[in-house]
């Protein structure tokens, strides 16, 4: 039987309301959830002595249920004769004393100030059912009844879904007639509707919410509060606050709709951001995942990346995040980051935080408990040591964090590309005799794997080790906080290192904060690194190696590193000069788009003659290695000279006691090399 009105105005006429309610019989009408999942904000907003209005009853058990709690001062009114017929029928022996009016609310006859709460379960609803110039007037003639009834002090209840041109009015009605406005989402409410549509995929529920507009004689300033259920109400600021605020509540229940009823294995992961009510910045960002169901998986669990550890390829990757999910074994996993700037007690309070967000991403019919999964006891630390801002990167933080074994890293993060380490560096504590603990920087530390292999190929332009009168040179476009030269000055003490910065900022960051020195064997120039290698060209300044790790400031592009303007057939040709026959030019390829990656090697290929790469494994990264000798046009030659280098960078770190293992696994590294 089709009970659903064919057109939105219907919902407005009584024709249409006695039309249900015959149809429906005996049968209550639930339109927004149950007593139960209704109570607790009803009981915190309604007293037992109050005299209490309920607008168009219709057939709902609510008045019935609240009656059975202790509330007698009850009057139920409707437009339909057919429903309050109904109920006076049901109601005439158990509960003698509640009233049923058939009666218009927006022609109400009581007197002045006569209820203290006003409950409207759907009414506003459906009086409100477009955005048109009469319906206005509708619905300014039901609250101004509402109003004119109502005690000061008293509330107007309004269990609503608060579409878009109902919040809106509703934000400009209450404040201007000196009522305080809360808006409070019903969790319990979506929770057991959506239940009952489990079997019906094409049913979508929406939020429920429910309005508390308090009288005043007067106010000095509009209040605005929302709350989403059992969290601390917050008071907004502004009406636009409160819009946000319903708007991304909304906007997830959609989401949360779809992951209740389909899986989504084989398909893109959902993301979604947990904020605050009235703030913008997220709190929490969640990856939803799914993979099909198979013996030995649990239905659901939520994974808590702690502070600091999101940029792990683990986390931070869709390849990671699945493999995660396969080592957790279960069918639908929640990888849960936590964001900078926010405070987190422990790992107990981000679970209670988190507990009605994931409960929302839970299949449907999920009834065992959610566990939560994490790497340790805490949600990790994450401290911000400075935040700056860079004329060409924008805001940055220095930040150290706890990872693995309480190993503490330092890193540079820009802002705009959050889940990015720019730099980063192991902090060690040391004690000195007679003198206190002091932290200092690991310079046999790498954090980027791709500058292990960068490094291999400064060793093969550098040769074995020189004269002490003979000294190679070697330039690096791109400093960052200076990880790549300070190891490559500290295991390659004999050559002469040059950095290109084009931020003077970065070079104070990498001296302040990751110990980067400079002497007569190490200086930074403060310059355009494409400009730098012009002036070289012109100068006839020539250099053993240049390398390239410099990304791009465009994070829409296919490739962010390097920039496109670092192929241009100019820029190859000066550093094909610059590095002769002898020399290497080494870069770090990071491409998403394999068009834009097959056009970067047509032009290093049509630059130099010999080009081989070496592509790392759970990376997006790539170092290419370019040279101008006929010798490399050998897969083999580069292999052996390559390996062999790579034996001399393994003995070199444990030489200047940088480290005191092998750091790079040669056998691994030339198998996997590739013209």
């Amino acid at each position: 039987m089709n009970l659903l009105p064919k057109s939105h105005e219907e919902f407005a006429q009584p024709e249409y309301w006695n039309s249900f309610f015959t149809k429906r019989g005996e049968k209550s009408f639930e339109w927004y959830g149950e007593y139960l999942e209704l109570c607790e904000h009803i009981h915190k907003y309604v007293k037992n002595t109050d005299q209490i209005l309920m607008l168009g009853c219709g057939n709902s058990q609510l008045s019935m249920d609240m009656y059975d709690s202790g509330y007698r001062n009850i009057t139920n009114i409707d437009i339909s004769t057919v429903a309050i017929r109904k109920m006076l029928e049901l109601n005439e022996r158990k509960r003698a004393s509640m009233k049923f009016l058939q009666m218009d609310a927006t022609q109400m006859t009581f007197d002045d100030e006569y209820f203290s709460v006003a409950l409207d379960k759907g009414t506003l609803d459906a009086l409100f059912v477009d955005d048109t110039a009469e319906v206005h007037a509708t619905v300014e003639r039901y609250f101004n009844e509402i109003k004119r009834t109502m005690r000061n002090g008293g509330r107007y209840l309004c269990i609503t879904l608060l579409q878009e041109h109902i919040l809106s009015y509703i934000l400009n009605y209450f404040p201007r007639n000196g009522f305080m406005l809360r808006v409070v989402h019903c969790a319990d409410a979506d929770r057991a509707n959506q239940e009952k549509n489990a079997d019906n995929p094409d049913v979508v529920t929406m939020p429920v919410f429910i309005v508390v507009a308090t009288k005043f004689k007067a106010l000095p300033m509009p209040i605005l509060e929302f709350s989403l259920g059992k969290d601390k109400m917050q008071r907004l600021q502004t009406a636009e606050e409160l819009v946000n605020a319903v708007v991304t509540v909304q906007k997830a229940a959609l989401i949360c709709n779809g992951l209740a009823r389909t899986n989504i294995a084989g398909h893109n992961e959902v993301v979604m951001d947990l904020c605050q009510p009235g703030e913008s910045i997220p709190r929490y960002t969640v990856h939803v995942l799914d993979q099909a169901p198979a013996r030995g998986l649990g239905k659901f669990a939520a994974f808590i990346v702690p502070q600091g550890r999101e940029i792990e390829w683990l986390f931070a990757t869709t390849q990671g995040r699945k493999k995660l999910q396969n080592s957790a074994k279960f069918q639908r996993l929640a990888v849960v980051t936590l964001h900078r700037d926010q405070q987190y007690l422990s790992l107990d309070s981000v679970k209670r935080e988190l507990g009605d967000s994931i409960k929302c991403l839970a299949p449907m019919g999920l009834t065992e408990q959610i566990p939560f999964l994490s790497l340790g006891a805490d949600v990790g630390k994450r401290e911000t040591l400075v935040s700056g801002l860079s004329k060409i990167s924008g805001e940055f933080r220095i930040e150290e964090v706890e990872g693995n074994e309480g190993k503490v890293f330092r890193r540079l993060i820009f802002l705009n590309n959050q889940f990015v380490v720019q730099s980063e560096a192991l902090v060690k504590t040391i004690k000195l005799k007679g003198k206190k603990e002091r932290k200092k920087i690991d310079f046999g530390y790498l954090a980027c794997q791709h500058h292990l292999y960068m490094s291999a190929g400064v060793h093969l332009a550098t040769g074995p080790k020189p004269n002490a009168s003979e000294f190679k040179d070697v330039v690096v476009v791109g400093l960052g906080g200076g990880g790549l030269c300070s190891f490559l000055h500290s295991a390659l003490p004999d050559i002469r290192l040059t950095a290109v910065e084009i931020d003077p900022i970065m070079l104070e960051v990498a001296e302040q904060y990751f110990e980067l020195k400079q002497d007569k064997h190490f200086h930074v120039v403060i310059d355009d690194g494409l400009s730098f290698l012009d002036v070289c060209k012109k100068e006839e300044i020539k250099f053993n190696a240049v390398l390239f790790d410099v990304d791009s400031k465009d994070l829409s592009l296919g490739m962010s590193c390097p920039p496109k303007s670092f192929l241009e057939p100019a820029v190859l040709d000066n550093i094909k000069y610059i590095i002769g026959d002898k020399g290497l030019f080494v870069l770090n390829l990071v491409c998403r788009d394999e068009a834009l990656r097959d056009e970067a090697l047509q032009q290093l290929r049509a630059a130099f003659k010999a080009v081989c790469s070496y592509k790392l494994d759970e990376d997006i990264n790539e170092v290419i290695y370019c040279s101008n000798s006929e010798k490399y046009k050998s897969i083999a030659e580069w292999k052996k000279d390559l390996g062999a280098a790579a034996r001399r960078l393994n003995n070199s770190a444990k030489e200047q006691k940088l480290q005191k293992d092998d750091m790079l696994e040669v056998t691994e590294f030339i198998n996997e090399l590739n013209i």
